[in-house]
């Protein structure tokens, strides 16, 4: 039997047959629905729900959409959005497979209802009501078009009276409409993702194909698609995308719509994905990935519907001038071909505004948002939330670490080896010394001391909202974050320890004047303003003298860099009291950045080079503002600074005790070891290093060796050899 055939046999009856059915199918949804009222009381609630209902024979109710337009914060057009990527065509002009497809997974029994579906209305409203509110819908193929077209203005009305209003128009417009004419304007105007509205559309933009050749694994995976067009994207998510065509699939094969056979090839089929020439999406005419980031905070909002339809008037916090310096900066600095790819994102940290965002190199080559939707190893850009964490604990610029290499932590299994950058050995260094050049060792070391669960902790309040486990590699930046996530933490620091989330839509106004949505955020203090002056004063290093030189814009500056292992991502995240800026680059798939430009790529060298001659610009006519001072109550920062240098006592002979008690009097820390001497008596000191008398720094470790007296299981010593009869003294040996 043809797929049309099995199609045409679940045609509905008669017209009058509908109607019969349809006043049937009402009577049994108010009697559930409100089958606590009474029936006086559910017949006046009806009746008072279904007054002021528009009409469904006039065609223009079906033909409201109205352009959505983007605004920067200077008053530039942006972006329009609206359905322009549309082309409608006949219901014999798609696909049979994806005609079923959407029947089985929105609207089973679509061809023996009357608009809506009387068993699903059913058994939602027994769900519901022993929920005690709405937790399921039932809403047929045709209420959801009457849905986005003649009550789009309810949508966001979850009550009841919305359902009734909405079933029962959908009842009118069956009256008035054929199934075929429903399903086709069902399947020509709902969204796809990826700008594409109607079957014709989202076949020509995911396989390069019109709607009429889709395989029936091509046409499920179109077909599971609306339910969530952005997140289920193949171009984005298409693991996503695969399991919801499965299910689709699935369905299909319990509908009857394909057989076994049918079902087995295409649950196999590989997924090619090929945008069709001329089908990337229309109407964006500045800074494309920013407004691409814009539309999915809108869609998330308000729904895809009133987004594209709405005739929305959306108000922005980019300013196109310090954008345009953000996307020259990245393309003067990454100008060939082979170049990696890379993000900036630049924000105000007085109130969250996203002032650039550069998401790739070429959005015609490269949708995929690295500002906003790469989640990379950040390396030691992350170090930052250790070294708040430890001033947070107490611990001055000037604490002592140790930051020989290797670095072997404990972890209670196989231990953690931590090597610095260049496999070099430091040996004890300042927390200040240890931040400025960016040691690895030292900072494994104060991850253990500390707990990587309040380094964790420390990052979310500060804005990182990306899920972090608490492991110790973290603060070496082993864990995957946002350019996006990270711009908006060091604003925290850049604000005196006051962080405000990104914000990129200011006010949004809808078609009628009315501002639906203005951003209020008030921040929240993350981390002390003490501890964020600290934290910066302490960065400023990195950019004066340490890793990060390249930054250096001849004003008072911020920053760290990163890189991670076999140099696959470089990171520089840096900030003024005015602006917060973080830079990104690296290839994908990943592969190590040994070679760009004829050299090894790290924080300090690329990603430095376009933050500098980014903020070097964005700042250029802004005055030259320091950050405002804010002392720890415990010390002085010139203190703070101060390494004394002492004496380490001679403790050499000295019982251990004793010995002990003076090391950690000078402000040492003593590491005691035992081995076996003939000659020291137990219990002794028999070496120390450094030795008596060096110099060295407060906090150093000083090595003490213990004697444990004679070894029991050493050999006797050999006996004197017997006396020379001819009184001849023993032979000497020569120098």
């Amino acid at each position: 039997m043809s797929r049309r055939t099995r199609m045409r046999r679940h045609h509905p009856r008669s017209a009058a047959g509908r109607i019969a059915l349809g006043g049937i199918a009402v009577a049994l949804a108010v009697a559930v629905l409100l089958a606590s009222a009474g029936t006086a009381v559910a017949v006046g609630l009806v009746a008072n729900w279904l007054t002021d209902l528009p009409s469904v024979s006039d065609p223009a109710a079906f033909a409201l959409a109205q352009t959505t337009k983007i605004y920067s914060a200077d008053g530039k057009l942006l972006a329009n959005l609206y359905l322009e990527n549309r082309q409608v065509v006949a219901l014999k002009d798609i696909s049979p497979y994806l005609q079923h497809a959407v029947v089985s997974v929105e609207d089973e029994r679509f061809y023996t209802h009357n608009g809506f579906d009387t068993v699903g209305i059913i058994r939602a409203a027994f769900t519901n009501l022993a929920a005690g509110g709405i937790q399921e819908g039932a809403s047929t193929i045709t209420q959801q078009i009457v849905r986005n077209t003649v009550l789009s203005s309810e949508r966001t009305d979850i009550s009841y009276r919305r359902k009734v209003r909405e079933a029962y128009l959908a009842y009118e417009l069956e009256k008035k409409m054929s199934k075929e004419e429903i399903l086709s304007m069902y399947l020509n105007t709902v969204y796809y993702g990826e700008g594409a509205y109607g079957a014709e559309s989202a076949a020509l933009t995911y396989f390069s194909k019109h709607a009429k050749d889709l395989t029936v694994a091509e046409a499920a995976l179109l077909a599971g698609l609306p339910q969530s067009p952005s997140r289920l994207s193949p171009y984005e998510n298409l693991e996503g995308a695969i399991a919801r065509r499965q299910w689709v699939l699935k369905k299909m094969l319990e509908n009857g719509s394909i057989d076994a056979k049918e079902y087995d090839k295409a649950v196999s089929e590989k997924v090619t994905l090929k945008r069709a020439p001329n089908m990337n999406e229309n109407g964006v005419y500045a800074a494309p990935y920013f407004v691409a980031y814009v539309k999915k905070v809108l869609q998330d909002e308000f729904g895809t519907s009133l987004v594209f339809k709405g005739g929305l008037r959306v108000y922005t916090s980019l300013d196109t001038k310090t954008q345009t310096l953000a996307e020259k900066s990245v393309r003067n600095v990454l100008n060939l071909k082979s170049d990696p790819d890379a993000a900036l994102v630049a924000i105000d940290p007085s109130n969250g505004n996203i002032k650039a965002l550069v998401g790739g190199r070429d959005w015609s080559k490269k949708k995929f948002n690295f500002a906003t939707q790469a989640h990379r190893q950040p390396g030691s850009a992350f170090k930052t939330f250790t070294l708040v964490t430890a001033l947070e604990s107490g611990m001055p610029p000037r604490r002592m670490l140790d930051g020989s290499s290797p670095a072997i932590i404990q972890t209670g299994g196989r231990p953690w080896v931590v090597n610095n950058a260049e496999g070099g050995g430091s040996g004890y260094i300042t927390l200040q010394q240890a931040t400025t050049h960016s040691v690895n060792a030292a900072y494994a070391r104060l991850a253990k001391e500390l707990s990587p669960e309040k380094i964790v902790k420390t990052a979310k309040r500060m804005g990182i909202t990306t899920h972090l486990e608490p492991f110790l590699s973290i603060t070496l930046g082993g864990q995957e974050v946002t350019p996006l996530e990270m711009a908006s933490a060091y604003g925290t620091l850049a604000n005196q320890g006051k962080h405000f989330p990104p914000v990129a839509v200011t006010k949004v106004v809808d078609a009628g004047g009315k501002t639906i949505f203005e951003s209020k955020t008030a921040g929240s203090q993350a981390i002390s303003r003490e501890i964020a002056y600290a934290a910066t004063q302490m960065l400023k290093g990195v950019i004066t003298s340490g890793t990060g030189t390249r930054a250096n814009i001849g004003r008072p500056a911020a920053g760290k860099t990163g890189t991670t292992q076999d140099y696959r991502d470089a990171w520089f995240v840096g900030y003024t009291p005015q602006l917060v800026c973080s830079v990104w680059m690296g290839y994908t798939p990943e592969r190590p950045m040994r070679n760009v430009h004829g050299r090894r790529q790290f924080g300090g060298t690329f990603p430095a080079q376009i933050w500098h001659d980014f903020m070097s610009q964005a700042l250029k006519n802004q005055p030259k503002l320091d950050f405002k001072s804010a002392p720890s109550p415990g010390y002085t920062w010139k203190s703070a600074w101060a390494v004394p240098i002492t004496q380490v006592p001679k403790v050499v002979g000295l019982a251990e005790a004793s010995a002990v008690a003076a090391i950690e009097k000078a402000k040492f820390v003593a590491q005691v070891t035992y081995a076996y001497s003939p000659t020291v008596a137990k219990g002794r000191v028999m070496s120390q290093t450094p030795i008596g008398g060096a110099k060295a720094k407060p906090g150093a470790t000083v090595s003490l060796v213990i004697s444990k007296g004679s070894d029991p299981n050493a050999p006797p010593p050999p006996p004197p050899p017997p006396p020379d009869p001819t009184g001849t003294p023993p032979p000497t040996s020569t120098p």
